[in-house]
């Protein structure tokens, strides 16, 4: 047990006791521990306030004011838009206050003396308040700090000059002093920062509705002003200790130790509240890179998000209850227990989604395993995340009753590390109409264990997804891309964005042997792919794919700056041929640029005999023969589709349409908006021509695409001016509702396809 005496001297900053042992943050075994310390520190600073019970030896030494005393009251006046106030002491005693006039200005206050701050009465200031005192600051159970502007409290010192010049402020120091509020300290238009290098404690409450409120704990910070995001930044840790028994109300609020511990242990009545503001969406941040983070009590980012960083992460059995649109946690190692799976279910039960993630720093394994089950109701998802492995115990069941989603994931970074995936419990989701995702290393594997699936599952619309639980290999680099056509039937992820520069493919897949199983890019990208073919004597199609068969899926998947030259059938970035689905698929780059007879050069895919729906490209297409800004020669279905890149056909035997080079098969809302360039054949602004259906609405940009007519059958109002195609009331049937498809992004010239996450 902690004796009082260890406990003054902490609170206090003792520098007599220096040599001494130290008050580790694991010595705190309780909160009424926590909250002796605290009471102990305000009894410790409230004596020293008896040499005055108001700031005493103030003295300008920089900007330009007064300072006077009129009875409890004290006043500083300032002249000067910074000011720079140097005291003797700095305390308020109880019934007394201070103002500080200093319009919409800041007050840097930085005390000299001996003697640690005691702010027993009241602190009110127009504008934004600094006070530094090296000994320590406590806010009473009576006490009252009230700004306007912003309040900072530290025990870290700054460099005056840099402060008077304005701009990003550096705060250094080595004092053993802690802050401590125990009464109510607000900043009604701007941001509350405590910031010390050994302890912060807040019994109290802090309240910031308008900005940020942070505690950081470090030897060095950098403060700077965002009216988005975090403010302050631990340059260097201290390996000290913030704890929070107390309510704290923000736009936004951080809680830093990055190698000490964070105690978040707000009771039933009190909370840490993000509430977001137009500017700042609700975020709450907790970091303990290098240490513990005790979350407990009720959280809440108000729909934002929030996110634990800590070396160890320790859910205290009194509960946890996090209330926000995305909770990311992020630790070592980890294993789901009792408390912490309750927290868990819990905070999905909110509708909070839920992403549980190891790193494997700090030397740890980075296995990720889970011993006990977690339930939830409602379409919140779960990602559990695995640095290396992910192990489901066998007495674990995982379980959801609504649509959400739960994706299980070894090798989270993408190393190639042979992570895998391992069930020995239940994963069940008869009762639910989301989708089950495993994703594991190629030199890993999979044990399925015992999948509960819902019968009357259905996937959703256009999503291009086949099953309810879906096991898949990651994708990680080229090396992998290559490996797919080991197995064309396998399924398949991408588990990051692939650089692909320098690297020259050869088409996954053939008439032959085409590629029949799924491809899912989890909105990845595959970047300045080159794709050639050297042997025109095989049946080759060219594309990162270069035959998909019936039974094949790519979806979810960009190809940007993507590069396809030759083939003696279908080309296009992403695909040869598709006979199956392509859906959420994207591209960039170019196609063509070469003569090549009896060729469909297409943005995303040559030659459709399949189904291509919610995809876009950019692609330049320039080639013979039929030519499309999506697709070169449609025989299958498009749907909810667009191009926007230009074609041109290169020779007098090539076609070009704004969509689809040659359509015998369907088209419907979609549209075309790139350059096309007349040839002596036909050239026109959806299609070159064919005897295929153009529903009505499909639209085409006249004025980019140069061209008056639609190449179909569509009357010419389908053309629109640039105007129009800014206007989502051109495009009848298209829908723009809150979970519509389309989006109309502001000072857009096109509708964009709303990604199903953004629905």
């Amino acid at each position: 047990m902690i004796t009082n005496q260890r406990l003054v001297s902490h609170a206090c900053g003792a520098r007599r006791n220096s040599n001494g042992p130290s008050l580790s943050a694991s010595s705190f075994h309780s909160i009424n521990t926590l909250r002796v310390a605290a009471m102990l520190a305000f009894f410790c600073a409230a004596s020293a306030h008896a040499a005055g019970p108001l700031p005493a030896g103030g003295r300008f030494v920089g900007g330009n004011g007064s300072i006077a005393t009129n009875g409890s009251t004290l006043t500083v006046n300032q002249s000067t838009g910074r000011a720079v106030v140097n005291w003797d002491s700095f305390s308020i005693g109880n019934g007394n206050q201070v103002v500080f006039a200093n319009g919409s200005g800041a007050t840097l206050n930085r005390v000299t003396g001996g003697k640690p701050s005691a702010i027993l009465g009241t602190l009110k200031a127009s504008g934004s308040v600094y006070l530094i005192n090296p000994q320590g600051i406590v806010v009473g159970p009576q006490g009252v700090i009230a700004t306007n502007g912003r309040f900072v409290a530290s025990t870290l010192d700054t460099d005056p000059v840099a402060f008077m010049n304005g701009g990003p402020l550096v705060l250094a120091g080595d004092s053993n002093a802690s802050i401590v509020n125990l009464g109510k300290i607000s900043s009604t238009g701007g941001d509350v920062f405590l910031i010390a290098h050994s302890a912060i404690m807040n019994d109290g409450t802090i309240s910031a509705p308008n900005g940020t409120a942070e505690l950081a704990v470090a030897k060095q910070v950098l403060l700077q002003d965002s009216s988005t995001g975090k403010q302050v930044f631990v340059q260097s840790g201290a390996g000290g200790m913030l704890a929070n028994m107390g309510t704290i109300q923000a736009a936004q609020v951080s809680l830093q130790s990055v190698d000490g511990n964070i105690y978040a242990l707000a009771g039933n009545h009190e909370a840490i509240r993000a509430t977001g503001t137009a500017t700042r969406d609700g975020h709450v941040w907790l970091v303990a890179e290098h240490g513990t983070v005790r979350p407990g009590g009720v959280i809440d980012a108000a729909g934002g998000t929030v996110d634990m960083n800590a070396n160890t992460l320790a859910f205290p059995k009194g509960g946890t209850s996090v209330d926000a649109k995305q909770w990311n946690i992020s630790t070592p190692t980890f294993t789901v227990d009792q408390a912490a799976a309750s927290a868990l279910s819990q905070g999905l039960g909110n509708g909070t989604s839920v992403r549980l993630q190891t790193t494997g720093a700090n030397g740890s394994s980075g296995d990720l395993n889970v011993d006990t089950g977690i339930h939830w109701q409602g379409g919140a998802s779960l990602t559990l995340a695995a640095y290396h492995t992910l192990t489901l115990g066998s007495n674990a069941t995982l379980a959801n009753q609504g649509s959400g989603n739960l994706t299980l994931r070894a090798d989270a970074a993408s190393l190639d590390n042979a992570g895998s995936v391992v069930n020995h419990g239940v994963i069940d989701w008869s009762h639910s109409t989301g989708i089950v995702n495993a994703l594991y290393d190629m030199n890993g594997s999979y044990s399925a264990g015992t999948l509960l699936g819902n019968p009357a599952w259905t996937p959703a619309p256009s999503s291009g997804q086949l099953a309810q639980i879906t096991g898949y290999k990651l994708v990680n680099n080229v090396n992998d891309l290559e490996n797919i056509r080991q197995d064309l039937a396998g399924n398949y992820a991408l588990g990051t964005d692939i650089d692909a520069t320098g690297h020259t493919f050869t088409p996954i897949g053939n008439h032959t042997t085409p590629f029949t199983g799924q491809f899912d890019g989890m909105w990845h990208s595959v970047s300045n792919a080159t794709i050639n073919i050297d042997d025109f004597s095989k049946d080759y199609s060219a594309g990162l794919f270069g035959v998909v068969g019936s039974a094949g899926v790519l979806r979810d998947v960009g190809i940007e700056n993507g590069v396809v030259s030759t083939s003696n059938q279908g080309s296009g970035i992403l695909a040869g041929i598709n006979q199956g689905v392509i859906a959420y698929a994207h591209t960039s780059g170019r196609a063509g640029e070469v003569e090549q007879n009896g060729t469909d050069f297409g943005g995303v895919v040559g030659r459709n005999e399949g189904t291509v729906e919610r995809s876009w490209s950019s692609a330049t297409i320039s080639g013979s023969d039929a030519n499309g800004g999506l697709v070169g020669y449609n025989l299958g279905t498009i749907t909810q589709s667009y191009a926007t890149g230009a074609v041109s056909p290169v020779f007098s035997t090539g076609f070009g349409g704004g969509l689809v080079g040659i359509n015998e098969g369907t088209v419907s809302e979609s549209f075309a908006t790139g350059a096309v360039q007349t040839r002596s054949m036909p050239t026109h602004g959806v299609i070159a021509f064919g005897s295929g259906t153009l529903a009505p609405d499909v639209y085409w940009n006249r004025e980019t695409t140069g061209q008056s007519a639609s190449g179909g059958d569509l009357p010419p109002a389908n053309g629109l001016t640039t105007a129009q195609m800014s206007d989502p009331a051109s495009f009848a049937g298209y829908d723009f509702g809150p979970n519509g498809i389309w989006l109309m992004p502001a000072g857009a010239t096109h509708p964009v396809l709303r990604q199903p996450a953004e629905q």
